[in-house]
């Protein structure tokens, strides 16, 4: 039988711990190691570097871990895949075989081409699609020690080793599948050993040790981490990042489509999670593209309001900013009061309140000096204790985030091996038109007790994340009785009540019964995406954090 593939990560972001890649190599056994660095405002960060430097356009924090670790890799064996490519992933491929060169280490380097469409969306910084795992499975499969590509799904990282390692094929849906899911696991590092989790109190997170897979041929898996290292993987842990920027229970990518709603975990000891029971289906017949584009510039700056009359304040340099402004208004202005203020403070800065005012205009000088005059100067002519937190600058550009769509079919991915031969990797061959899958009955309420008046976050976890726009916010519970009461009582007209700036907007609900989840997605909660900064928290990263504070009547039992 194939043995299992223990497949780690040490990247889940462009500029996550540059150590990692080192403490996962030494930590102890590995076959694969890969890193994540791409996200949707990193292709656009790479896009404007391309822009000044055309041979740019990867990470380079890859290269830099690599000089340290690539020694470390080779003499153990470990093959690395990493996405860190970006839009030049030929790029970093020759700075990798001119670093190993250099260092004196044999090894042969592989990347995957063909995402990169810019050149058939004009205006677009960056349009790339999200390639599966097939062209990284075909390097690996011809001997590559590193496996560079472009704008994989996360997901890919996973898949394509488990595939070249346990030679799956395409129509193996259920085991791509389960790769799928630890994949997706794995994808944001310590977000799956304790980072960034709700019950974190539950376990040390100062320093969380980065995850590992254990994957079997099946398509099961175990999720664990290097002996030793902090943090904690659970039930929970898992859980939070299964939930992580997904939606209902298709997870579609362009190799299968896992269906979330029949993941099973279980706790198998400490630090291990098995995850079994995943269920696959064909892929659809199309590949996402990421449009990545300048939408112009934005300005912005913060006033504070201290004290008595906080309303009177904030309209009267409302109207003094909307005059000073009225002979050039830009595109579009937008006012927020934060009332962060307190009655009877102890300390200024808690007797504060912030109104903060962003603006954007396709013209620099629109959002810059006329900004910067219109608020600097009422320094002497505003509201009692007039003074901001810091003076607008000269303005910003910023981008602007789209998905579209294109048939898997046109879209020529391929396998550039070390010796420069070129293998076309094919596009699914069966793909499906992905319907939603029917809502599972609900089980049967709790019986009526008596309730106290508490935090949703004293019974549920949560996790939210950003898609484009769009938000998602992951609920889950540990009981089966706090399931019964959850899918009852948050339903979609509740989650509105609870986050009013969702009211205006659609919001979708989607159970997931086998994790005791709830899914809710948010259209439109961030405008164009991360990078234009649409609201306060712009990658929706603390949403599911402000519904867990929100006050609920909960049965006392569940207390």
């Amino acid at each position: 039988m194939t043995p299992p593939l223990r497949i780690g990560n040490a990247s889940g972001f462009y500029g996550d711990r540059f150590d990692a890649m080192r403490e996962m190599l030494t930590g102890g056994e590995l076959d694969v190691l890969t890193g994540d660095y791409l996200a949707e405002l990193t292709m656009l960060i790479l896009g404007r570097d391309r822009l000044k430097d055309p041979t740019a356009g990867y990470a380079r924090t890859f290269l830099r871990q690599l000089e340290e670790c690539l020694g470390l890799a080779h003499d153990r064996g470990v093959r690395l895949v990493t996405n860190a490519g970006g839009l030049n992933p030929a790029g970093l491929a020759d700075a990798v075989r001119e670093l190993a060169d250099r260092l004196g280490i044999p090894v042969r380097v592989a990347h995957v081409e063909g995402d990169d469409l810019t050149a058939r969306h004009p205006g677009s910084l960056a349009a790339h699609a999200y390639l599966g795992g097939f062209g990284i499975a075909a390097c690996l499969r011809e001997g590559a020690d590193i496996v560079v590509t472009g704008r994989v799904t996360d997901a890919a990282l996973v898949t394509g080793p488990a595939a070249a390692h346990f030679g799956w094929g395409p129509a193996e849906y259920d085991c791509l599948a389960g790769a799928v899911v630890a994949g997706h696991v794995l994808e944001c590092g310590a977000q799956a050993t304790g980072g960034n989790y709700a019950f974190f109190p539950e376990g040390d997170v100062s320093r969380p040790g980065f995850p590992l897979a254990e994957l079997h041929a099946d398509g099961s898996c175990v999720i664990t981490k290097h002996p030793g290292t902090g943090g904690f993987v659970d039930v929970g842990t898992v859980t939070a990042q299964l939930l992580y920027e997904t939606a209902g229970a298709r997870y579609a990518g362009p190799d299968v489509t896992a269906r979330l709603d029949t993941v099973r975990l279980t706790q198998e000891g400490p630090d291990r999670v098995r995850i079994d029971g995943v269920r696959g289906e064909a892929p659809p017949p199309t590949l996402k593209v990421g449009l990545n584009r300048l939408g112009g510039y934005r300005n912005e700056v913060t006033f504070v309001l201290t004290g008595l009359d906080i309303e009177a304040k904030a309209a009267l340099v409302r109207q003094q900013m909307a005059d000073a402004l009225a002979k050039s208004p830009p595109a579009e202005a937008r006012w927020d009061l934060a009332r962060t203020d307190h009655p009877d403070a102890p300390t200024e800065e808690t007797a504060a309140a912030l109104l903060h005012l962003v603006v954007r205009d396709p013209d620099q000088h629109t959002v810059g000096r006329a900004l910067t005059g219109a608020a600097v100067e009422l320094a002497l002519a505003s509201y009692p204790g007039f003074h901001v937190l810091a003076p607008p600058g000269k303005g910003a550009p910023y981008g602007v985030f789209e998905a579209a769509y294109v048939d898997q079919r046109a879209v020529d991915q391929v396998a550039v091996l070390h010796d420069g031969r070129r293998i076309p990797v094919p596009p699914a061959h069966d793909t499906v038109v992905l319907d939603d899958v029917p809502e599972p009955p609900l089980p049967e309420p709790l019986p009526p007790g008596p309730t106290k008046r508490a935090p949703l976050g004293r019974i549920a976890g949560a996790r939210s994340g950003d898609k484009g726009g769009n938000a998602n916010v992951g609920v889950w519970v540990r009981t089966d009785d706090a399931w019964r009461w959850l899918t009852h009582q948050l339903t979609t007209d509740r989650f509105q009540q609870l986050i009013p700036e969702s009211r205006q907007l659609k919001v979708a609900r989607h159970q997931l019964p086998n994790l005791r989840a709830l899914n809710f997605t948010v259209e439109g909660i961030l405008g164009e995406g991360v990078a234009s900064q649409a609201r306060f928290d712009p990658q929706a990263k603390a949403l599911g954090e402000w519904l867990r504070s929100r006050h609920l009547d909960i049965p006392e039992i569940l207390l």
